[in-house]
C-alpha cells in the first residue's frame, strides 16, 4: 500500500479493505483523531514522557491504546462484504470500547496492586474483541479464538494429554483480560510496545514513495532479462513484505501493479497470480523488519530481535532464490523476452532518487544490529526518513502528504492489532489450564523418543493450525506446546525448532484446500483460485523443506558452528536448481528437461541437498548423471536448448 499523494492506486485498494472513503469523510477523520492520540500515547508510553508529573503505567497504557486502537477498527473494518457505511451500531461499539478501556485505564493502579477487575465490563470486552476477530480474520480465525478461549470451562472433561485444570466463567474472563496471561500481557505489548514502531515506520516509507522506488529498482536491476516483469515482482514484494509485514496488502499493494505487468509479458493469469502470492508470503520472514510473528518468536524464545533478524537471512535467500529460478525456468522454456528498452527506468536515476529510502534501510539495520536499539530503532528511523523526505519535493511531507500517512499507518496499525489482541484469549487458556505442559509430553509419548516421528506429528499439527485459523495463532500455540516436545526428544537448536514451526504455519495460505494468499491473488489476477493455489504450491516448493534442513543443520539459521556451510550450503544452492530445473522442466545451464527426467532430477536434488554426507554423496552422483543426460541430449538437439 502506498500513500494518496505518492500513489492513488493504493487508496482505492485502502478503501476496499477499509470503508474509510475520502480523506475528507466523517469517517476518517475520526479515524485519524483516533489513532493519533493512541500514537502519541504510544510515544509518551515508550519513551517515558511525563506530563503533568504524570507517567504512563503499563496496564494504563495498554487500555488507552486497547480503546483507542479496537474504536478505530469498529470504524474502519466493515461488518460484512460491501458494506461501506458505518452502521450506527458500530458507532455503538466505537463509544462502548472507548468508555470501557479508558475506565479501566483510570483504576489501572488498582489493577496492579489489588487485583481489581469488573465481571460485566469485563465481558463486554470480551465479546468486542470476538467481534474484531472475525472482521480481522474471518469466521475460522473466530471459532479458533472463541473454541480455544472457552477451553478452561471444560478442561477438566478432555481426556489424556489434553486434560487441564478447569475455571468457573468469571475467573476465566478474570484471567483472560485482567491478568498478565491474557489482555495485559504478551499480545498487548506485541501491538504496542514492540511492533507499533516498526508499523509507523512502514507507513513513513511507503507515504514517503518507498514502494515506488523498490519496484523502479527492481525493474532497472531485474527488467531487462527473460521474464523481467516476474522477477520484479519476486524482488518487489520481498521488499514490501519485509516492510509491511503482512501477506494481504503485501499482494494487494505490490500485485495490483506487477500482475498486469506479468500478464502483459506472457505468463498465464494463474502463473502471475501465483508468483505474486508466493513471493509475499516469503516476505513475512525476509529481514530486516519481518512479520509481528519475528516479534513474538523473540520474546517466546527470549532473545534480542536482532538474532531473529540475522537467522532468517539464509531461509529467507534460499526461498526467493528457488522462486526467482522457476520463474527463470518458465520463461527460458516458454521463449519469453524481457521488458522492452524503454520501459526500463535507469538504474541511475532510480538510485539518485531512492537514496534516502536505502540509507534509512541502512540505519535500520544498524540500529538493530550494532546499537541494540530494539524496537526504539524504527522511531529513530523514521525521524531520519522525515527529515530526508524534504530533501526533495516529490517525497516532502506536505500536511496532506502527513494526514495521508497517518491514516495509513493507522490502517496498519489496526488491523494488526485487531488479529494479535485476541490472540490474548488462545494463550491465557493454554497457560491457566496447564495443558501446554501436558501435550509436550504427550507428543513426546507419541513419537515414542522418536525424534522423527515428532518433528512428522509437528509438521502435520503446523499445518492444520495455519489452516484452522493464522500463522501467529498456529506459532503462538505451538511454541508452547510443541516446540518443547522436539528439543526434549531431538536435542535441537531451539531458534531452529521454532523457526521450523513458524515455516510450516505459514504454508497454509498458499497451500489448498484453504490457500488464502493464493485465492486472492488469484482473484486479482482473474484465475480459478484453486489452480492458483496448487502452482503456488509448486513455485514456493523450498519453502516446503528447508525447514528440515535447517532444522537438523541449525548452521543454516546461523546458530553453532558455521564451519558446515562451506560444504552444506553449495549442496543446497544446487539442489534447489536442481529441484526447480525438474519443476519447471528447464535446467539452468543444461536447457529442456523432457517429462521422464523431471521427477528423478526432482528426487535426485532433493537428496542432494539433504544435510549428510551419505544423502549429499547419493544424491550428487545421481544429479551429475541426470544432469549429463539432459545436457548432452540438448547438445545433440539445439532446438530443445
Amino acid at each position: 500500500m502506498k500513500s494518496d499523494a505518492v500513489a492513488p492506486e493504493s487508496v482505492e485498494h485502502s478503501s476496499e479493505v477499509t470503508r474509510l472513503g475520502d480523506a475528507n469523510s466523517w469517517q476518517s477523520i475520526v479515524f485519524v483523531t483516533l489513532c493519533v492520540c493512541g500514537l502519541l500515547a504510544g510515544i509518551a508510553y515508550i519513551f517515558g514522557l511525563t506530563f503533568a508529573d504524570h507517567r504512563l503505567l503499563e496496564g494504563e497504557y495498554y487500555w488507552i491504546f486497547i480503546g483507542l486502537f479496537a474504536a478505530a477498527a469498529f470504524i474502519a473494518l466493515p461488518g460484512k462484504s460491501g458494506q461501506y457505511k458505518v452502521p450506527f451500531y458500530d458507532l455503538i461499539a466505537a463509544v462502548l470500547v472507548v468508555g470501557v478501556s479508558f475506565y479501566f485505564a483510570a483504576n489501572a493502579w488498582d489493577m496492579a496492586q489489588a487485583g481489581w477487575s469488573n465481571l460485566y465490563m469485563g465481558i463486554v470486552v470480551w465479546l468486542l474483541m470476538m467481534e474484531l476477530a472475525r472482521r480481522s480474520g474471518g469466521v475460522p480465525f473466530l471459532l479458533v479464538v472463541v473454541l480455544i478461549g472457552l477451553y478452561p470451562l471444560i478442561a477438566d472433561y478432555f481426556p489424556g494429554l489434553f486434560m487441564g485444570i478447569p475455571y468457573q466463567f468469571e475467573h476465566m474472563i478474570e484471567a483472560h483480560i485482567f491478568r498478565t496471561e491474557g489482555m495485559m500481557g504478551i499480545t498487548t505489548k506485541i501491538v504496542a510496545e514492540i511492533i507499533l514502531g516498526f508499523l509507523v515506520f512502514a507507513g513513513i516509507l511507503l507515504a514517503t514513495g518507498a514502494g515506488d522506488f523498490f519496484i523502479d529498482l527492481a525493474n532497472a536491476s531485474f527488467g531487462r532479462y527473460r521474464g523481467g516483469p516476474a522477477k520484479v515482482a519476486v524482488v518487489a514484494s520481498a521488499f514490501m513484505g519485509s516492510l509491511s509485514g503482512s501477506i494481504f496488502s503485501n499482494i494487494a499493494g505490490t500485485g495490483s501493479i506487477t500482475i498486469p505487468t506479468m500478464k502483459k509479458a506472457g505468463y498465464p493469469a494463474h502463473y502471475a497470480g501465483a508468483i505474486e502470492a508466493c513471493a509475499s508470503t516469503g516476505g513475512v520472514v525476509m529481514p530486516p523488519v519481518m512479520g509481528a510473528i519475528a516479534f513474538v518468536m523473540a520474546i517466546t524464545i527470549g532473545v534480542d530481535y536482532a538474532v531473529i533478524m540475522i537467522a532468517a537471512i539464509l531461509p529467507s535467500l534460499l526461498f526467493y532464490f528457488g522462486l526467482i529460478l522457476q520463474v527463470d525456468a518458465y520463461a527460458a522454456r516458454t521463449g519469453m523476452k524481457g521488458m522492452a528498452k524503454e520501459d526500463i527506468p535507469s538504474a541511475r536515476k532510480v538510485l539518485l532518487r531512492g537514496w534516502p529510502f536505502l540509507l534509512v534501510m541502512v540505519f535500520l539495520i544498524w540500529g538493530l544490529l550494532y546499537m541494540r536499539w530494539e524496537y526504539y530503532t524504527p522511531w529513530y528511523a523514521c525521524i531520519l526518513m522525515i527529515g530526508l523526505s524534504f530533501l526533495r519535493k516529490e517525497t516532502r511531507l506536505t500536511p496532506k502528504r502527513l494526514y495521508s500517512a497517518i491514516r495509513q499507518i493507522g490502517v496498519l496499525i489496526t488491523q494488526t492489532a485487531a488479529i494479535i489482541l485476541p490472540i490474548a484469549f488462545v494463550v491465557s487458556a493454554l497457560t491457566i489450564t496447564g495443558v501446554t505442559g501436558s501435550l509436550t509430553s504427550g507428543l513426546v509419548g507419541l513419537g515414542g523418543d522418536n525424534v522423527f516421528l515428532v518433528i512428522l506429528f509437528g509438521i502435520a499439527a503446523c499445518f492444520i493450525m495455519g489452516m484452522a485459523g493464522l500463522a501467529i495463532v498456529a506459532y503462538i500455540f505451538l511454541a508452547v506446546t510443541l516446540a518443547p516436545a522436539i528439543i526434549e526428544v531431538g536435542g535441537l537448536n531451539t531458534i531452529a525448532v521454532h523457526f521450523f514451526i513458524v515455516y510450516y504455519a505459514m504454508l497454509s495460505v498458499i497451500t489448498p484446500p484453504v490457500g488464502a494468499a493464493a485465492f486472492l491473488a488469484g482473484t486479482m489476477a482473474g484465475a480459478k483460485p484453486m489452480k492458483t493455489s496448487f502452482t503456488a504450491m509448486r513455485l514456493g516448493v523450498v519453502i516446503y523443506f528447508i525447514p528440515l534442513f535447517f532444522l537438523f543443520q541449525p548452521a543454516l539459521v546461523l546458530q553453532g558452528d558455521l564451519t558446515p556451510l562451506l560444504y552444506v550450503l553449495p549442496s543446497i544452492i544446487a539442489g534447489i536448481m536442481l529441484i526447480s530445473g525438474g519443476l519447471e522442466g528447464y535446467l539452468l545451464g543444461a536447457g529442456l528437461v523432457k517429462p521422464w527426467q523431471r521427477l528423478p532430477l526432482i528426487i535426485a536434488g532433493f537428496v542432494f541437498s539433504f544435510p549428510g554426507v551419505i544423502t549429499t554423496i547419493v544424491g550428487g552422483l545421481a544429479s551429475a548423471l541426470l544432469v549429463a543426460i539432459i545436457w548432452r541430449e540438448n547438445r545433440l538437439s539445439p532446438s530443445l536448448a
